[in-house]
Formats: structure tokens, C-alpha cells, sequence
């Protein structure tokens, strides 16, 4: 497809983990019109922070971003095919979709959010960030790759049987009424939408001169959140995850109501007391995007801007992108329409 189109290439294969990253952030890049990743997301994960690493990052955070789906969850790939509209698919009819996206040659731009950690980690995330029962599976998986994707339906009824409770504070900067969000129900915290309903989103912070874009939303981790911020009143949860894209993997429609610069992040966060069938039927329901019609009182979903999450001990698996974090307190906040993908359209 590349020959026909007429599209030049040239292959560098990684050998080793931070390999892209490193790659990324040290070549001159100039000789390129687009960085193509084919690979699951952990390597444009890579990709993404080595670039955000360079001096010049303005300037080439405007190259395109290509994914050419060729790992296990592919989440990325499945939510751009989501975006171009056309049929879910995965595997090899995903990767043709994607591969026609590249000849297409079209792109737009995507939202990034920025992540804080207590111990002074600063890291660019395109997907997501979870804490719980999803990153127990994302990584608890990992030793079933070879089955695809098929390792998260045996990862997730592994941490059923034995599902964990973590303990931990989370607090949020909701998207509010003033920017067209519909009014949150008298049973939601505030801020939460009936139904997964999100309006229109307000801009993230406009990324200006050669410095790295600020945090302007946050508040050091060691000070309390600000008072007009959100604190969720439970303490125990089974999982809690913030998405920026539509999917969670090839077939986990998460957030179908998410765009590539929507400026928000979709968070869902699982009280504790949920029930191991009523998980299972929430996660069934997720490949057809349907699961916050189950109105399941232990599942809550908010559109947000910014959020902060404290675990009580170091206990449980924290994920970017798919790849493990060590678990410790953790912050984050949507920047607007910081790099560029390729979308067909």
C-alpha cells in the first residue's frame, strides 16, 4: 500500500525497552514528514515523551504522529478507526485501515495530558492513566501476550477471582454547567453526568515559547487541591481510571462520547462494594460501549479537566499508557491540542 501510494520509508527497528525514546529524542528528525509507530501503545508512549524531551519540542511536536496497530490492546489504532467512522474491526483489517489512513496522508490535531508524580516525575500521556483493577489486568496480562488480545479476557477473570479493594483520595476539577455540560442528577457527586453525557469542553492551557507547556490547573502535590475542586467522598475503590480516547483496547469501547482534542478527560472510577458479576457484565458491556446505560450505582463517571489521586499506601499497579508506574500520589491536566496524529480526515 505504501509502494502504491508512492510513500518513501525508512525502518528503524527497536531492540530493547526506552530504545524509541531515546531514538526520538536525539535524532534530527528534520529529513522525516511523519514519525510512523507500529507497535502496541507503550512504544508511542515512548515516542511521545522523547519528543517532549527535545529542545525544539514545539516545533516538532507538529510533525504527524502515525499508529500502525501491531500489539495486544492497540488502543490508540482502534480509537482513530473509531474517529474515521468506520466499522469496528481489529487485527489485520484494523491494521489495513490504519495503513490507509497513513497513504491518506490527513491529520489533525490531539490533546495531551501531562502527569505529575510525588516523586518528580513529569510524563506526556496520549490514552490514559488507571490505578486498580484495569492496570491489574493491563499488567497482570503481560505474561499471555502471545494470545493478543484475547490475554485481557484471561486477565480479567484471573482479577475477578481474586478482586482487590484500594484505598486511596481522589479529587478532580470538574468540566461545570458553565462550559455546556447538562446538570449532574442529585444522586452524582458533583459534577458527574447521567448516562456518560458529555457538552462542550473548554480549551486546555495554550502552549507558548520553547519552555514545556505549565500546569496551570494544578497545585503542588504536597498542598491541598483547590477549594473549588471536587473530593470524592468514598476512600475505597476497585478501580479508578482517567481516558482521553474513545477506547481502551481493540474491544473496550470506553468512552464513545471522546475526541482527539476534546480538551477533557474522561474519568470512571469503581467503588468498592461492586459485586464480581456485576464488574463482569460492566466490562461485557464496554465492547459495545453500552455500560453506563447498566446505571450501575458503584460505577461513576465524570468529565473532567484535571484530577489528582492519592493512594493511601503504595499498594496496586498504576499505568500511562499501558506501561506500569510506581504507585504513589499522582496528578494530571488536559493540555489542548498539544501534538498532531494522522486521521484520515
Amino acid at each position: 500500500m505504501l509502494a502504491e501510494a508512492d510513500i518513501a520509508t525508512t525502518v528503524f527497528v527497536t531492540e530493547r525497552a526506552h530504545h524509541a525514546h531515546e531514538k526520538v529524542r536525539d535524532e534530527d528528525l528534520s529529513q522525516w514528514d511523519t514519525l510512523v509507530v507500529m507497535s502496541g501503545d507503550g512504544l508511542l508512549y515512548e515516542v511521545v515523551n522523547g519528543l517532549m524531551e527535545r529542545p525544539d519540542w514545539e516545533e516538532t511536536m507538529k510533525k504527524p504522529l502515525c499508529i500502525l496497530p501491531g500489539g495486544s490492546g492497540n488502543a490508540l489504532a482502534a480509537s482513530i478507526n473509531h474517529y474515521a467512522g468506520n466499522d469496528h474491526v481489529a487485527k489485520k483489517k484494523l491494521l489495513m485501515n490504519c495503513a490507509f489512513i497513513l497513504c491518506k496522508g490527513l491529520h489533525t490535531q490531539m490533546d495531551l495530558v501531562s502527569l505529575s508524580t510525588a516523586s518528580g516525575k513529569r510524563l506526556f500521556s496520549f490514552l490514559g492513566f488507571g490505578w486498580g483493577f484495569i492496570s491489574d489486568v493491563d499488567i497482570d496480562s503481560e505474561k499471555y501476550r502471545r494470545l493478543g488480545n484475547a490475554r485481557f479476557t484471561l486477565g480479567t477473570l484471573q482479577c475477578l477471582a481474586k478482586l482487590r479493594v484500594y484505598q486511596g483520595r481522589l479529587s478532580y476539577l470538574p468540566v461545570g454547567p458553565e462550559q455546556g455540560t447538562s446538570t449532574p442528577s442529585s444522586r452524582d457527586p458533583p459534577g458527574t453526568l447521567p448516562n456518560g453525557q458529555a457538552g462542550p469542553v473548554p480549551l486546555g492551557t495554550e502552549v507558548s515559547g520553547g519552555a514545556l507547556p505549565a500546569d496551570s490547573l494544578l497545585v503542588p502535590l504536597c498542598q491541598p487541591v483547590p477549594g473549588h475542586w471536587t473530593v470524592v467522598p468514598e476512600e475505597e475503590f476497585v478501580s479508578v481510571y482517567a481516558i482521553y480516547q474513545s477506547h481502551l483496547g481493540t474491544n473496550l469501547l470506553m468512552a464513545p462520547a471522546a475526541g482527539l482534542h476534546d480538551g477533557c478527560i474522561h474519568l470512571f472510577y469503581l467503588r468498592a462494594g461492586i459485586s464480581r458479576l456485576a464488574l463482569l457484565k460492566i466490562f461485557l458491556a464496554m465492547a459495545r460501549g453500552t455500560h453506563l446505560d447498566l446505571n450501575c450505582p458503584h460505577l461513576r463517571y465524570v468529565p473532567v479537566r484535571a484530577f489528582r489521586l492519592e493512594p493511601r499506601t503504595a499498594a496496586g499497579i498504576m499505568t500511562v499508557d499501558g506501561e506500569a508506574l510506581a504507585c504513589e500520589p499522582v496528578q494530571g491536566q488536559i493540555h489542548n491540542r498539544l501534538c498532531r496524529v494522522l486521521t484520515g480526515s
